[in-house]
C-alpha cells in the first residue's frame, strides 16, 4: 500500500520555467519517477535539449511564452495530441531579478524608481502566465476527473526581502535591491492556490504552493555569508532539494492536501 503512495508512473506532467535551474531538476526527478516530463520554457532550444538529457522518449521540450494565450493553447494542444492526457502542471516559470536582466539596472533602481515597465513585465509572466497555464489545463483534468496543480513561490512571497544581503562592501558601489515586484508577485500565487483548491476542491483538482528558498547558483562568497548568517540551517539550498517535496504534491502521497503551502526554506521563515 504505502510504498505506491508516491507512484507517478505513466503521469504527464508540465512544467513551466522547465529548462531553469530548478525547474530542469523538476523534469529530471519526475522523469526519473516514470512521469512524461514536458519542459515548456520559451528557450525552445533549452527545453529540448532539458528533455532529451532528462527522460528521452518519456519527456517531450516545447517553446512557450506564458504571457501569450495562442502560445500556452498551442503548448497544451501539442502535450494532448502526444499524450492525451495532462495529470500535473507546475507553475514554476517566473521572472527573477537575481538571475534575469530583462532590464538593464533593475537591481539599481530603489522602490521610488522603478520603471513601470519593469513591474508590469514581472506581473505578465509571473502572475498572468500561471493564469494562463492553468486556465488551459484544467479542461483535460476536469475530463479525468484528477489532477493536481503545483503553484511555485519564494519565502519573499511570506515575507520582505532583506535588503541587507544586497548590500556592497565598497562604500563607493551603487546599492542594489530586491525589486517590489518580486515580493508582489510570489505573495500573489497563495492567494491563486487557495482560490484553486476551493473552485475545484470536489472535482478531482488540487491545488498547493511550495514555497522555496535561495537556491545556491555560484552567488559571490559575501551573499552566501549573509545569507547563510540568515538561515536557521547556516546555508544556502541546493537546487535538487526541492525535488522531493514536488514529487509528493504531485503524487497521491499528499492526496488530502489542496490549497496548503509547503515551505522548504531552511528554516528562514521560523525566526
Amino acid at each position: 500500500m504505502y510504498e505506491n503512495m508516491f507512484d507517478v508512473n505513466g503521469r504527464v506532467v508540465i512544467i513551466t520555467g522547465g529548462a531553469g535551474l530548478i525547474g530542469s531538476r523538476y523534469a529530471l526527478v519526475l522523469s526519473e519517477a516514470g512521469s512524461h516530463s514536458i519542459v515548456a520554457d520559451i528557450n525552445e532550444q533549452a527545453a529540448v535539449e532539458i528533455a532529451s538529457s532528462v527522460g528521452g522518449a518519456k519527456a517531450m521540450g516545447i517553446g512557450v511564452d506564458i504571457t501569450k494565450p495562442a502560445s500556452v493553447k498551442n503548448l497544451v494542444s501539442r502535450v494532448i495530441g502526444e499524450f492525451g492526457r495532462i495529470d500535473g502542471l507546475v507553475n514554476n516559470a517566473a521572472l527573477d531579478p537575481k538571475f534575469d536582466t530583462v532590464y538593464t539596472g533593475e537591481h539599481l533602481s530603489s522602490f521610488e524608481n522603478l520603471p513601470l515597465d519593469v513591474w508590469n513585465n514581472s506581473l505578465a509572466v509571473n502572475l498572468t502566465g500561471m493564469f494562463l497555464c492553468t486556465q488551459a489545463v484544467v479542461p483535460y483534468m476536469l475530463e479525468k476527473g484528477k489532477g493536481a496543480i503545483v503553484n511555485i513561490s519564494s519565502t519573499y512571497g511570506m515575507c520582505g526581502p532583506d535588503q541587507r544581503l544586497y548590500e556592497k562592501d565598497d562604500p563607493k558601489s551603487s546599492p542594489t535591491y530586491k525589486p517590489v515586484h518580486y515580493t508582489v508577485t510570489k505573495s500573489a500565487v497563495f492567494g491563486f492556490t487557495k482560490y484553486l483548491a476551493t473552485y475545484y476542491g470536489q472535482k478531482g483538482i488540487r491545488a498547493n504552493t511550495l514555497t522555496l528558498g535561495g537556491v545556491f547558483n555560484n552567488h559571490d562568497a559575501e551573499f552566501v555569508r549573509r545569507y547563510s548568517q540568515r538561515t536557521p540551517m547556516g546555508r544556502m539550498a541546493d537546487r535538487d532539494e526541492y525535488c522531493g517535496a514536488l514529487l509528493f504534491l504531485l503524487s497521491d502521497a499528499s492526496s488530502y492536501m489542496t490549497g496548503a503551502n509547503l515551505v522548504v526554506d531552511g528554516g528562514w521563515t521560523a525566526w
